[in-house]
């Protein structure tokens, strides 16, 4: 399979683009420094790996990532003030590339915790706190989701809970949209790995799947 991949270079991306090579999967990666791909464990080595370089929020970098593949993976994060619009501009961009070169699966991570207000099993204090103290980042996480949602791509958005740096375990629990009763994290390896699932069984088509432990 050609896949295109954003944010190759990221703690959730290295996992992603580690998994596709060792699958024999084409990569072609959009980074904004070529050198941040040095540490993906010798995956490189493997081949079927592409590096364009440049930024999700320009349109013609993410236009050549994205031509000829069969499917986008966007494993971007927030990057807090520094760059608050980033999630919504790739978002838009993403969806113009997609239906300029006619492809059609899209899996994009997201964050739970921008919609916590909507949760009807979670606690009224955290509802009422979270959204407040991360408005911007939650913000840009909503106009991504909605630019995405809107058009007619096979998407699906990866509403992960409080991202942890351990090991992969490959057990977690998935809820659509809300993140499941009592659930509090998720590590960045086990993301991945539900990434991978979600792209080879071809799950969650319009879906909005949140992961926690």
């Amino acid at each position: 399979m050609r896949l295109a991949l954003l944010g190759g270079s990221g703690r959730i991306g290295t996992h992603v683009l580690a998994w596709s090579l060792r699958s024999g999967h084409d990569v072609t990666a959009l980074v904004r420094d070529p050198a941040a791909l040095n540490p993906a464990k010798g995956e490189s080595a493997r081949g079927g790996l592409t590096l364009v370089t440049g930024d999700a929020t320009d349109p013609a970098a993410v236009e050549a990532v994205v031509d000829g593949s069969d499917a986008v993976i966007s494993a971007l994060g927030p990057r807090g003030p520094r760059t608050p619009g980033l999630l919504g501009s790739a978002g838009r961009n993403i969806v113009t590339a997609m239906e300029k070169s006619g492809t059609r699966r899209l899996i994009c991570v997201s964050a739970a915790g921008a919609f916590v207000a909507g949760d009807p099993d979670l606690n009224l204090l955290i509802k009422m706190i979270l959204p407040r103290i991360l408005a911007r980042q939650f913000a840009d996480v909503q106009d991504m989701e909605d630019a995405i949602a809107g058009s007619g791509l096979d998407w699906t958005l990866i509403r992960s809970s409080r991202l942890v740096n351990t090991a992969e375990t490959g057990r977690y629990r998935v809820r659509p949209d809300y993140v499941p009763t009592g659930g509090g994290k998720i590590s960045r390896a086990d993301v991945a790995h539900f990434i991978a699932a979600t792209l080879t069984e071809s799950g969650w088509v319009r879906g909005r799947p949140a992961l926690a432990y």
